[in-house]
């Protein structure tokens, strides 16, 4: 068996085209602002890309940089500033901080209606709860590919590997919500292996390079590979084994070019919703 690759450069890509055409009818440029606490190489770049999406989409979107030794009251500061700017709809605070830096703070700190990362606990429990709410840009873009491969989703068998708060738990009440039955597996799962195989639709998320076989994936599966991790030869892979997987499964993203440009265009579709959302109070 030869799986279909899931472009997920290709789907992004049109979701991105619609959304500027939403944008260009608005009358308004939504409003994003990203903060970056320090000079992480691959934040870096992963920033510049969200900006050069924006900007080619339409939206009004500019970067704040502080220094690495900034303080955690600097960043809150920051923050409450473009809570308060009534030009600005969407706030991403760039991830990883630096140490001196509580994340949980950090997230918290952003105001529910602008917190197009999704992260923030108010949304994490209106998501959790089935109710509407900013859900965090990954998952979001993993239903969007999903959806456009047209794979039947209610009553499937969803394995989510990885619980992070991030992608791992969100990633599983969205699967839940399309009425899949749905199982978390994680470091300390018992037959970590047996449980992946049992998925009619796997989603990988657990930051280690060819960590799915393909002796652990059902015949016909979709597997969804959200991992990014470089090699020492700078090659970037996935967290599943691509070649054995495809011999397997019936369907499945590449990496690079599957889950990673879809996180950027969902930014975008959060950014336009918290915009619209936030004119309509």
């Amino acid at each position: 068996m030869s799986a279909r690759i899931l472009d997920g450069k290709a789907i992004a890509a049109s979701l991105r085209a619609r959304l500027a055409e939403r944008v260009a009818a608005l009358g308004y440029r939504p409003g994003l602002r990203v903060v970056r606490v320090g000079d992480d190489p691959a934040s870096g770049v992963y920033v510049r890309n969200k900006d050069r999406a924006a900007q080619e989409a339409g939206f009004d979107s500019a970067t704040l940089h502080l220094p690495a030794d900034a303080t955690q009251a600097a960043l809150l500061a920051t923050i409450a500033r473009l809570n308060a700017d009534p030009a600005v709809d969407g706030i991403l605070v760039q991830l990883p901080l630096p140490p001196q830096i509580s994340t949980e703070a950090a997230i918290a700190a952003v105001d529910p209606v602008k917190d197009v990362d999704g992260f923030h606990p108010l949304n994490a429990g209106r998501l959790a709860a089935g109710q509407p709410g900013l859900v965090p840009c990954t998952p979001r873009g993993v239903m969007h590919i999903l959806a456009e491969a047209g794979v039947a989703l209610r009553g499937a068998r969803a394995v989510v590997l990885g619980r992070s708060q991030i992608v791992g738990r969100p990633m599983a009440q969205l699967l839940l919500g399309a009425d899949c039955t749905v199982t978390i597996a994680h470091s300390r799962t018992r037959d970590i292996a047996a449980e992946c195989r049992r998925a009619d639709v796997l989603v990988a998320a657990v930051g280690r390079a060819g960590m799915v076989r393909g002796d652990w994936i059902a015949p016909g599966a979709v597997v969804v590979d959200v991992g990014i991790n470089r090699l020492p030869d700078g090659r970037l892979v996935g967290d599943v084994a691509f070649d054995e997987a495809a011999a397997v499964a019936g369907a499945i993203t590449p990496v690079p070019g599957g889950v990673g440009p879809m996180t950027i265009a969902c930014l975008l579709e959060n950014t336009l919703e918290a915009a619209l959302a936030r004119r309509a109070t």
